[in-house]
């Protein structure tokens, strides 16, 4: 059984797989051979079907008994895109940066974990990683059947470490402790189309569709909380579809999404603008989708440990915050405290992304530590 492994190597063989979500690529496969060598017991498991599944999923576990400490991440990635110096799916290094779709968000950081735990083989407790292929798509089949496969066999991790990449200028320098909620909503606001000229036979919808946005314009939903700014809704679509100059249209689309701190909750923030879309436009249609509730993650054992573990090694004294999108912690803070620490950015989601190659030397280090005072 080998003691080491490279992270830069293992980051550049977990790109070179095609896993666009939620196609496994070979990514989950190399994980468990990686894994298995480090003493880890590794169960995988498919689940969901077309068109959002099949979703690949791993559940890896050394060790027993407590305390248990996890990290989760996912092996899918966003699709490339067109446009990029090098080939997205073979990694490069120029200049001391590795490139590769997916370098930063997230197989790069789970190639530092698997490192760091290989370098911590003689942890007490158990060890864990909790591996979704459906982070970046519907999220419907990864974490979340990942979170009931752990149940059905009374698995708890005790805290859990996400590695996606919070640093904004430094590695190091930022931890997420929360995250803000999400909810989309769509209103289909119905009119009755007819000629402008006989206004009396149509209903036009656009009045109703303005008083709507306007009331939701200027809604106040808080003034912030101590970890989160105020949260805030955003009208992104207003569609009336009507290319003609002399034509009453028949409907408004709107599309609308709220960014929500720990005030709210996502079916409260729903009903409220019902109740508008209702007085405005009574038998308008309306939708809503909840992608997340708003949770945080009070400042403590897990966040200390991650962040003395950041500054052992880099010298930073990391903040906490809770900005940013959606990501899996919106399931796993369910079962445990739950923090996120990984590596940069700036690249992420992006052309050409790319990360540091001594930033997945100094995560390793980062990560290997944080076992080490989780399980030491």
């Amino acid at each position: 059984m080998s003691d080491t492994i490279d992270p830069v190597a293992l980051a550049a063989d977990l790109i070179a797989c095609p896993s666009v979500t939620p196609e496994e690529g070979g990514a989950q496969a190399l994980l468990e051979e990686t894994l298995s060598a480090q003493g880890f017991e590794v169960h995988r498991f498919e689940a969901g079907a077309p068109p959002d599944g099949p979703v690949p999923n791993l559940f890896a576990t050394r060790g027993s008994g407590g305390p248990h400490f996890a990290f989760a991440g996912h092996t899918d990635v966003v699709p490339p895109g067109a446009g990029w110096a090098s080939y997205p799916f073979e990694p490069e290094q120029r200049g001391g940066l590795l490139y590769g779709r997916g370098a930063v968000d997230m197989k790069g950081a789970i190639a530092c974990f698997a490192a760091g735990a290989a370098r911590r083989r003689d942890h007490r407790g158990t060890l864990s990683l909790i591996i979704t292929g459906d982070e970046e798509g519907a999220a419907v089949h990864g974490t979340r059947a990942l979170i009931d496969w752990m149940a059905e066999r009374a698995i708890q991790p005790d805290m859990i470490l996400i590695g996606e990449p919070t640093s904004e200028a430094r590695l190091g320098d930022t931890i997420k402790i929360g995250r803000r909620g999400s909810v989309n909503m769509f209103i289909h606001v119905v009119g009755t189309q007819a000629h402008v000229a006989y206004p009396h036979q149509g209903d036009n919808p656009i009045p109703k569709a303005m008083r709507i946005a306007s009331r939701l314009h200027e809604m106040t939903l808080d003034d912030g909380h101590d970890w989160f700014q105020p949260s805030n809704l955003e009208i992104t679509t207003v569609d009336v579809d009507n290319p003609a100059h002399n034509v009453i249209p028949g409907s408004v689309f709107m599309r609308l999404n709220i960014r929500f701190n720990v005030h709210h909750k996502g079916d409260a923030l729903v009903e409220a603008v019902r109740a508008i879309v209702e007085e405005e436009a009574p038998g308008s249609r309306f939708e809503a989708s909840i992608s997340g509730e708003a949770f945080v993650t009070e400042p403590g054992e897990l966040s200390d440990l991650v962040g003395a573990a950041i500054t052992e090694v880099t010298g930073l004294s990391p903040a906490l915050s809770t900005g940013g999108g959606t990501s899996d912690a919106r399931f796993l803070h369910k079962l445990c405290p739950v923090v996120e620490f990984g590596l940069l950015n700036a690249t992420m989601h992006k052309l050409d992304e790319a990360v540091a190659v001594e930033d997945l030397e100094q995560l390793t280090r980062i990560y290997e530590s944080v076992i080490g005072r989780a399980l030491g």
